[in-house]
């Protein structure tokens, strides 16, 4: 049987590319957006069960940082990088009312998408966004779909509709499985995702990517808090010179020096 999986995608704000302004606050409206690195973790795992099993993946993203008219064709450059990579097909919900992003309301609207979409026997998605790392999303669409969740999956197998997921947990290893259809979020550990040939990239081009309203998917959201402000946090550096001797009496003023600050005991 063809598997048909649905990536769940962030255009998340690049930490890379962070812009701040005179008051420390991050300046969100000149921040470049890109694709969140798990969530390209999540569209490999994708893709390498469609070439499996067959079928089709499909990337589902929601539009979370404004602002709209500059981020609604931005975030069409995000989802084409997954496209890039082999996905079939993209759906992005675009509205004023999801800006800025909250885990509940994104959650909300995404499943919303996915059930007008339907069909899809496994959900995937990155184990957190690189901006705000919440890791609620992925289980809040299984919660809102009514279906199993599982979490911090490094690697993932399926056959005969059953996921088998080894979970990376803090003190150990742990295998599960569950009847699909599923929401799975992956670490970066389960694979290295491809990066996309020039020839890749063009055809991602000629392949579909419809938006939506809220309105086009009949999504009702919850309360969404407010976002006040995001500041970038300013680290100052102590420039303590270490100096001596040797290589031993270094070594040791050293070690002092960290025991005064509390980095290591005595």
């Amino acid at each position: 049987m063809p598997l048909n999986i649905a990536v769940l995608v962030k255009a998340s704000l690049d930490p890379n590319m962070l812009r701040s302004k005179a008051s420390r606050e991050v300046d969100v409206d000149n921040t470049p957006l890109a694709i969140s690195e798990y969530d390209k973790n999540a569209v490999e795992a994708a893709i390498q069960l469609r070439d499996k099993h067959g079928g089709k993946v499909v990337v589902v993203s929601a539009l979370t940082w404004g602002p709209l008219a500059k981020r609604s064709r931005e975030i069409e450059q995000v989802v084409r990088e997954a496209l890039a990579m082999g996905a079939d097909e993209a759906h992005v919900i675009v509205d004023e009312a999801l800006i800025p992003g909250d885990p509940g309301a994104t959650a909300a609207a995404l499943a919303s998408l996915l059930q007008k979409l339907g069909g899809f026997d496994l959900y995937l998605t990155g184990e957190a966004a690189m901006d705000m790392m919440s890791s609620q999303v992925g289980a809040r669409v299984a919660a809102i779909l009514g279906i199993p969740f599982i979490s911090y999956a490094r690697e993932l197998e399926y056959a005969d509709g059953v996921v088998k997921v080894k979970r990376d947990l803090e003190d150990r290893l742990e295998t599960v499985e569950a009847a699909t259809p599923a929401v799975v979020s992956v670490t970066g550990e389960i694979n290295k995702p491809r990066i996309p040939t020039l020839i890749q990239i063009r055809r991602a081009f000629r392949k579909p990517v419809k938006k939506y309203s809220l309105a086009d998917i009949g999504a009702e959201l919850p309360g969404k808090p407010s976002l006040e402000e995001l500041r970038v946090v300013a680290v100052q550096r102590k420039n303590i010179i270490i100096e001596g001797e040797s290589l031993e009496e270094i070594a040791e003023k050293l070690i002092d020096a960290l025991i005064k600050e509390g980095v290591i005991k005595a």
